[in-house]
């Protein structure tokens, strides 16, 4: 079997030659994304395997199905780059990775949220400058005695609450399927409202939707508890930016994880080093000071990443060989 993956490369790209020795099958890569131009490449392969990052156009889907191609295999859990109408209308089956390492986004959380609730961005900064007083700015709290609201529950959101547990933290959730296998750790909140009103720190793990599209923004962030802080791991359309700063300034919220920025597609995963960023917002979001971003780096292990890779392309060769998986999103 002849798969072709595209825009992957580094890491990703030696997991993939890896897989093909173990299996037998054959893999090209090609290292930009699937366009309409792109897509003239597949001709003459069997199945497709895609880290796509930005939308693909519609004009992709037809000429997949008339090369004989029946599906894409998106290399991440995200596929709202995708229009699963257009993809099913063409007989193509979209598949992703659903789950590849919670372990690894929840540990991540757990130690950003640690960073942000001890100030150790400060403390490293103080320490720079021969600054080793003991003040009042980074005097942290104690995590075991804070509450902790998990937005969305599914095995990201519940391993990461039973993380913070671990700690001795009090687990509030919100799902809107929720769990009843987790209640052994976690009490559900019948709203988000109700969730994030008494709590200390707010994590999000919920997919981004038409219906949750800055889902926390002024007006919710008005509601939780002064000095909260908040994390986001999950999705950066989940969260209106430009509010959360205002929250930031304003002391409404303590400080702030940020994993998954809503406009990082133009700059994420680049290495722009000595380059200007033009967007304002994450330039300011990258300097605040009572902010840790990182570049959607909390899913980036060795685990994670041969899941991802070797998941991705199973589901492509079963639907090859099946005509289906387990997998698929349309």
């Amino acid at each position: 079997m002849k798969i072709i993956i595209y825009n992957i490369d580094g890491k990703h790209e030696e997991l993939a030659h890896e897989w093909s020795k173990k299996t037998g099958n054959k893999i090209k890569i090609v290292h930009d994304l699937l366009t309409p131009e792109t897509v003239e490449l597949a001709k003459g392969f069997d199945g497709v395997a895609v880290s796509q990052v930005v939308k693909v156009d519609n004009a992709v889907y037809p000429k997949l199905r008339e090369f004989g191609i029946k599906q894409i295999a998106q290399m991440s859990a995200g596929v709202d780059m995708y229009d699963l109408d257009a993809a099913s209308e063409n007989g193509i089956i979209v598949s992703n990775v659903a789950s590849y390492s919670p372990e690894s986004i929840a540990e991540f959380t757990v130690m950003v949220g640690m960073a942000v609730v001890r100030h150790l961005e400060q403390i490293r900064k103080n320490v720079k400058e021969h600054d080793f007083a003991w003040e009042n700015p980074i005097r942290g709290k104690v995590i075991g005695q804070m509450k902790v609201a998990v937005i969305g529950t599914g095995r990201i959101g519940a391993t990461t609450g039973r993380f913070f547990h671990g700690f001795g933290s009090e687990i509030v959730g919100y799902d809107i399927y929720p769990n009843e296998k987790l209640t052994s750790f976690l009490t559900y909140a019948d709203s988000v409202e109700e969730a994030v009103k008494d709590a200390d720190i707010l994590t999000l793990h919920m997919p981004a939707t038409k219906e949750n599209f800055h889902m926390f923004d002024a007006e919710l962030f008005s509601k939780m508890k002064p000095g909260a802080i908040l994390l986001n791991m999950g999705r950066g359309a989940l969260v209106d930016t430009k509010a959360l700063l205002d929250a930031l300034d304003s002391g409404q919220l303590a400080g702030a994880g940020i994993d998954t920025y809503e406009n990082e597609m133009p700059y994420v995963p680049k290495n722009l080093r000595g380059q200007e960023i033009d967007d304002p917002i994450l330039e300011k979001l990258i300097n605040h000071p009572k902010v840790i971003y990182t570049p959607h780096t909390a899913y980036f292990t060795d685990q994670a990443l041969q899941a991802i890779v070797e998941t991705a392309l199973e589901a492509a060769v079963e639907v090859v060989e099946t005509g289906d998986t387990n997998k698929r999103v349309n």
